[in-house]
């Protein structure tokens, strides 16, 4: 896959000179910033490509539906965990007798003597068994239900693994959505700065064409132009790029027709820690899976330890086994009786008292309470680790939405100084250096920004892994 996904990432690079043409006077930055939905329509429309059908566009819902289709490790989870179904299934049926029909014919060679065949256990030549027949095991494990048990604690580990998987997968998928919606606003950001950059270069050649300004200006914001137009270039590869990355996440066709929507400015509220504690608590599906994997060992030790307890098997057969298929028969060895009943029943129970067996039983049991020892200290890890990250992802969502804030003041402020300094420039009061430092630390406000956008929504994802959804 590398070989093609490279050629497409320098099919990129070399795009023709339209790809970076300025947006309208509006600029892509009033686009991106004007509308979830809106910004990353525009970028789409500005990119150039095939014709083909219109683009989907995709939510962080519809994103994260997609790839839980196709993601390998989520449906080998979600296989799992219909087969632990399955055998709490069947461990509940092992509880019931099983029932079952049996038929048999046994034509054996007679001795020209007797009625009866050559063999001992045969009471004729033609043997016929017509059995409705009922097996039932009674054991410990039936009374005490520690089988049932165990497969219901598997199948809850199971759907904790599936959840684990899910969660893990939403926070891919996030990552490389927002990676995705970044790299967009950096190129409407970047066409702006352009278009910016052009606009300056007008005025300047203005100027110096009324003998207001030197010509070293213009050369100025001529190499301003060139640069961002380089930089443009660059975070197109880098969008398409990005694009790339999340197509193998959602389409098993590797499909690039799609749009996503910008709902950066939709970020959910941080809850209280209080609340976020109790919700890791409750929802984490980590802990739930050691706690599931921790009762299932406490179970092997019971199911080890009955081993030592005796165990009956009942086998019910109800039917005939005759000379010929009838109700009532001759018997061929006493012909004188007459035709008798062949209807009737059978029970077969045995009992097995176990004795001795060289230690093997004492054995397992130890085994089952060395897994119960071990899965109490994994139990244990998890629980630390959770109140690790579950501290560590709470401050990084804190700081990433103080951040955001600082960010957006920031950005105003640069846009109005830049606004200033394009006024005095042309009054005659500011140089063409203070021009392209106020269009640089905007470009450099607007970038830190999304930056800052995207980290509170990937902090939020994080925390959610470890919460659920809030």
């Amino acid at each position: 896959m590398k070989q093609p996904i490279c050629g497409l990432l320098a099919f990129a690079a070399l795009a023709p000179a339209q790809a970076v043409t300025p947006p309208s006077v509006e600029g892509a930055w009033g686009i991106a910033r004007r509308g979830p939905v809106q910004a990353g329509a525009t970028v789409a429309q500005e990119t150039p490509r095939s014709p083909q059908a219109a683009p989907v566009t995709l939510t962080l819902k519809d994103a994260l539906a997609l790839a839980e289709r196709n993601e390998p490790q989520l449906l080998a989870r979600l296989s799992d965990a219909r087969i632990a179904h399955e055998d709490a299934r069947q461990a509940r049926e092992t509880r019931y007798p099983s029932f079952g029909v049996r038929s048999e014919f046994l034509n054996t060679q007679g001795n020209g003597v007797l009625p009866t065949s050559r063999y001992v256990t045969a009471d004729g030549v033609h043997v016929y068994r017509e059995w409705a027949t009922m097996h039932q095991d009674l054991n410990a494990g039936i009374f005490t239900g520690s089988g049932v048990k165990r497969a219901d604690e598997a199948e809850l580990v199971a759907q904790a693994k599936v959840e684990i998987a899910r969660r893990g997968l939403g926070a891919t998928v996030t990552k490389a959505y927002y990676a995705l919606l970044l790299a967009q606003r950096r190129y409407a950001t970047f066409q702006q700065a352009l278009d910016e950059a052009q606009r300056f270069v007008t005025i300047s050649q203005n100027l110096e064409r009324g003998g207001e300004v030197a010509h070293s200006d213009v050369v100025k914001s001529q190499l301003q132009q060139n640069s961002q137009t380089q930089v443009l270039r660059e975070a197109e590869l880098a969008m398409e790029a990005a694009r790339l990355e999340l197509a193998v996440l959602l389409y098993r066709d590797f499909n690039e027709n799609f749009q996503i929507v910008d709902d950066l400015n939709l970020a959910p509220a941080l809850p209280p820690l209080s609340e976020v504690q109790v919700m890791a608590a409750r929802n984490n599906p980590d802990v739930r899976a050691a706690i599931g994997a921790l009762r299932g060992a406490e179970t092997d030790v019971k199911i080890a330890r009955q081993a030592f307890l005796p165990s009956l098997s009942l086998d019910l057969v109800y039917g005939l086994e005759a000379n010929a298929i009838a109700l009532r028969s001759v018997y061929v060895a006493n012909p004188e009786k007459g035709p008798v009943p062949t209807l009737g029943y059978f029970l077969d129970a045995n009992l097995t008292i176990p004795v001795w067996d060289w230690g093997s039983r004492r054995s397992r049991v130890r085994q089952a309470e060395l897994r119960r020892e071990q899965a109490n200290v994994e139990l244990s890890s998890t629980q630390r680790e959770l109140v690790k990250n579950l501290d560590a992802a709470y401050r990084e969502a804190q700081t990433a939405r103080d951040q955001r804030d600082l960010l957006r003041q920031a950005a105003d402020l640069a846009s109005e100084n830049l606004r200033l300094n394009n006024l005095r420039y042309q009054a005659g009061e500011a140089t063409v250096l203070e021009i392209v430092d106020a269009q640089n630390s905007l470009i450099q406000a607007r970038t830190s920004l999304d930056d800052g956008e995207v980290r509170y929504r990937v902090a939020i994802a994080n925390l959610q892994a470890l919460t659920g959804p809030f």
